[in-house]
């Protein structure tokens, strides 16, 4: 099997999530912080025809790097790599043992969203970096009025702290025009590059979905949040 330019970026995307990673027969991966505020789920190209797991994700991704064309087949209990057709150099990566490995165990159910919206991916690269040149650990999303927002980066524990924020067309719930500040830490925002649309629950969860991709992203609220319906 070879796996795709997509699907490399994806697994190197959830080793900033977690290095550990289990994956099942079958073509969805998906990962979970070892805190449990980040899930991420993506669907790939490849069919993987079991389960195994790897301990140390960049580890493994490291080795892929050795081949220029690496050709792998999935044996009981590792996995050799070799070159495209080639009969020369080989590698023997072991499985790690899955009780050792964090991942998520059951797929997550959505509640009611208050504020659903669309993340264009020069407004995502424009937040993270600005939130990189400020030092700024958090971003909010505020409502200002029915179907209009903010989001800012700011540290939210410093009230003379620098902060760059932008406007965005929100969607309310139910047209309602209630008063909310929902959370994020932005070392949390790990997402691939893309265009998003998101979904932001009172019950300190969201929901970013970039459908071009196939990958989404369940990101936890910071307990800060409000909203006061």
């Amino acid at each position: 099997m070879r796996l795709s330019n997509d699907t490399v970026a994806v697994l190197k995307n959830f080793s900033s999530i977690n290095q550990n990673l289990v994956i099942k027969a079958g073509n969805e991966i998906s990962t979970m912080s070892a805190m449990k505020n980040i899930v991420a789920k993506a669907e790939v190209k490849e069919t993987f025809p079991k389960d195994f797991a790897i301990y140390d994700l960049n580890e493994f991704l490291a080795a892929l790097s050795l081949f220029e064309k690496p050709d792998l087949e999935f044996k009981d209990d590792f996995v050799s790599i070799t070159q495209e057709n080639s009969s020369g150099k080989f590698l023997k990566y072991w499985y790690s043992d899955p009780s050792v490995v964090t991942t998520p165990t059951k797929d997550i159910t959505m509640p009611e969203c208050e504020v659903q919206f669309s993340f264009a991916n020069t407004v995502l690269s424009d937040v993270q970096k600005a939130a990189a040149v400020i030092g700024a650990p958090d971003m909010v999303l505020e409502g200002m009025s029915v179907g209009k927002a903010i989001l800012k980066v700011t540290d939210k524990k410093n009230s003379t702290a620098n902060d760059y924020g932008v406007g965005i067309d929100v969607t309310n719930a139910d047209g309602k025009d209630v008063p909310y500040k929902f959370w994020f830490k932005v070392e949390n925002l790990k997402l691939m590059s893309g265009e998003y649309d998101v979904e932001v629950s009172s019950k300190s969860i969201s929901h970013f979905v970039n459908g071009k991709n196939n990958i989404q992203y369940w990101i936890a609220l910071e307990p800060e949040s409000s909203y006061d319906a």
